[in-house]
């Protein structure tokens, strides 16, 4: 049976404001690099071992490769520097985590992304997902809700060169329109329904991969497809446990 993640939880123990991050020298980075690479055979190994409720056995090569080359332990506090690599989410403060590689890199393989595309993010979070994003794609807007997180994110994103990502503080029920339509849309809380305006934001063609499930039911993660005419289908895959997706007053 698939894992039932939990993503974002606010049951993790609450750090107050995001503290110092851990070292993302180059020098910080070649000592962790044992830890990445068991990271990326366990990635390896869940999606061989969920392939068939996910329909990806086999991550893509492009998006090992992101996952291979994103500092993680950047993202993380330094508190939490000995399990930056670990396949868990960690705790940034805000009653918010750092997502799960494995989680991070299923939703990012789910989009079938192109290094033309331009994506919509709702939840920027620790940037981590991000940061994974902007290693495949020419652009990246990204939403953040809760201000001292997306801000924390917004000037280590910059820190770290990642140009082609833009940000801002706001609700991201209703997306972005201002650079609408994107290729792809990942959102990283869950909904009881698709917000119509992400809908309505998505290219013909395009994929948005959405946790959907009221709070405290099953929830699942799903792929929907956005056809020619603007009719959409929907894909099931693996069973989450999201927070749910905040509305602004």
């Amino acid at each position: 049976m698939a894992p039932t993640i939990k993503h974002r939880s606010i049951l993790h123990t609450l750090l107050g404001p995001v503290g110092a991050l851990a070292d993302g020298s180059a020098q910080a980075q070649s000592s962790y690099a044992r830890e990445r690479d068991a990271l990326l055979k366990e990635l390896d190994a869940m999606a061989r071992d969920t392939g068939a409720e996910t329909g990806r056995p086999a991550f893509s090569a492009r998006v090992m490769a992101a996952m291979a080359k994103v500092p993680r332990h950047s993202f993380v506090p330094a508190s939490y520097g000995a399990l930056a690599y670990a396949n868990q989410p960690l705790p940034i403060g805000h009653g918010q985590t750092i997502s799960q590689p494995y989680i991070v890199a299923l939703m990012t393989d789910l989009l079938d992304l192109g290094a033309g595309d331009t994506v919509l993010e709702i939840g920027t979070g620790s940037g981590y997902q991000a940061a994974v994003l902007a290693e495949l794609v020419l652009r990246v807007y990204s939403i953040e809700i809760i201000e001292p997180v997306a801000s924390h994110a917004a000037a280590l994103l910059r820190k770290l060169g990642y140009n082609n990502i833009e940000t801002r503080i706001g609700d991201g029920y209703s997306g972005w329109p201002e650079h609408a339509p994107f290729d792809a849309i990942i959102v990283t809380a869950a909904t009881p329904q698709v917000p119509p305006a992400l809908i309505a934001q998505l290219k013909p063609g395009g994929r948005m991969v959405i946790p959907l499930g009221a709070e405290g039911e099953v929830q699942f993660l799903q792929v929907i497809l956005k056809r020619a005419d603007g009719t959409v289908s929907a894909q099931r895959s693996l069973p989450v446990r999201f927070v749910p997706l905040t509305r602004g007053n």
